[in-house]
């Protein structure tokens, strides 16, 4: 049944959605103010599930686009994604029932919500990723078949365009270059879908996942209990159904830079009772590979999560830095983004990696021995 966010469901929400984020998706403080300053003015975020929509009902997802490092520099009006729904309302010639997320990681997670609040539209419980990746093709509703353009793109600056590309992989290659020239950061309506289309090809349930996340979180907080057990101990009744501790570390070097749109680097962090015992997770914009002495831990699309040791809270890429006690915390994607055609969009092949996919819980002790070195 659908329901309507409380501030604190939108608190919660946040939190879970940077966990999911993988370090990427951008940071949602900065899009739950803006959510928030919504909610202050009276409007309401209703989420509904995607059986709730009606059979003929057109969904429209909406997101912004760009590197995490821009939104901190420059903070969004959130302006801009009214004007790009609304244009891609005027090219189809229809209205909308409701917007989506495109993601349910990060900064992603709220700028639907947002804009749900601003059109009086619900928001749809599901979205393409089930956590966050960097690129626009790399969704569930492409790898289902879902054209991602027509596409609407809009800056804050009243810049405007309508992208009909000859496929996903074009569409995310035009609009990035339109979003750095928009000052690196843009908000963008692609992948239109009915009714149908949504239940066939969404990950469903994730919002309500993020806030069971971060609600999880705080009550162990609040109990002074492993946030890390909660977690495990949550994620299991769920379709993403395992969580891990990786490894417990201190940042020791950061390696970071913002080349053609994304956050590209590395991370190292080395264990506090053995200097000698390192674990490198390399990422654009959101964590790809966590390795130990060369072996894969985990690998994308599977999740990798930095998290604080003492509390749990997330820790994105952009705000990584030396000396930082971190706990590195792994989670299972669902079934649907583990299919074949799947992994050649957004698995290890899809960022140009050449370790192979290996599912988490293969790479869990036991199991590890059996995978061979990159």
């Amino acid at each position: 049944m659908g329901y309507d966010l409380t501030p604190q469901g939108l608190h919660d929400l946040a939190e879970g959605a940077a966990v999911l984020g993988t370090g990427g998706g951008g940071d949602p403080y900065i899009g739950r103010l803006l959510v928030e300053r919504e909610m202050a003015a009276g409007r309401r975020v209703r989420v509904i599930g995607a059986d709730e929509l009606p059979d003929d009902a057109l969904v429209l997802p909406s997101s912004m686009m760009g590197a995490p490092t821009v939104f901190v520099e420059k903070l969004p009006s959130g302006g801009g994604n009214v004007a790009a729904f609304r244009a891609l309302e005027e090219h189809l010639g229809r209205r909308a029932h409701a917007v989506m997320p495109t993601e349910c990681g990060g900064l992603n997670s709220m700028i639907p919500l947002m804009l749900g609040a601003q059109l009086d539209l619900p928001v749809v419980d599901a979205d393409g990723m089930g956590r966050a990746f960097p690129e626009l093709q790399m969704q569930t509703f492409g790898v289902l078949g879902v054209s991602g353009s027509p596409m609407a793109i809009a800056s804050d600056h009243g810049d405007v365009c309508v992208i009909t590309a000859g496929d996903n992989k074009r569409m995310e290659q035009l609009a990035r270059a339109l979003t750095i020239q928009m000052g690196g950061a843009s908000y963008i309506s692609d992948y239109p879908m009915d009714t149908a289309e949504v239940r066939r090809t969404s990950v469903h349930g994730t919002l309500s996942l993020c806030r069971d996340i971060g609600r999880t979180l705080r009550e162990a907080r609040a109990a002074h209990a492993d946030p890390f057990d909660a977690l495990t101990a949550m994620l299991a009744g769920t379709i993403y159904s395992l969580g891990v501790v990786l490894f417990r570390g201190k940042v020791v070097d950061v390696e970071r830079r913002t080349v053609d749109g994304f956050a590209r680097g590395r991370a190292r962090l080395q264990a506090a009772d053995d200097p000698g015992d390192v674990l490198e997770i390399t990422f654009q914009n959101e964590h790809l590979v966590a390795r130990r002495d060369g072996r894969v831990l985990a690998i994308v699309p599977d999740l990798i999560c930095t998290l604080a040791t003492e509390t749990g809270a997330p820790v994105p890429t952009e705000s990584l830095a030396y000396g930082q006690r971190l706990t590195v915390f792994a989670i299972s994607t669902p079934p649907i983004m583990r299919t074949p055609d799947a992994l050649a969009c957004f698995g290890p092949a899809g960022f140009g990696l050449t370790d192979p996919y290996v599912p988490l819980e293969n790479l869990l002790p036991g199991s590890l021995a059996k995978t061979p070195a990159p």
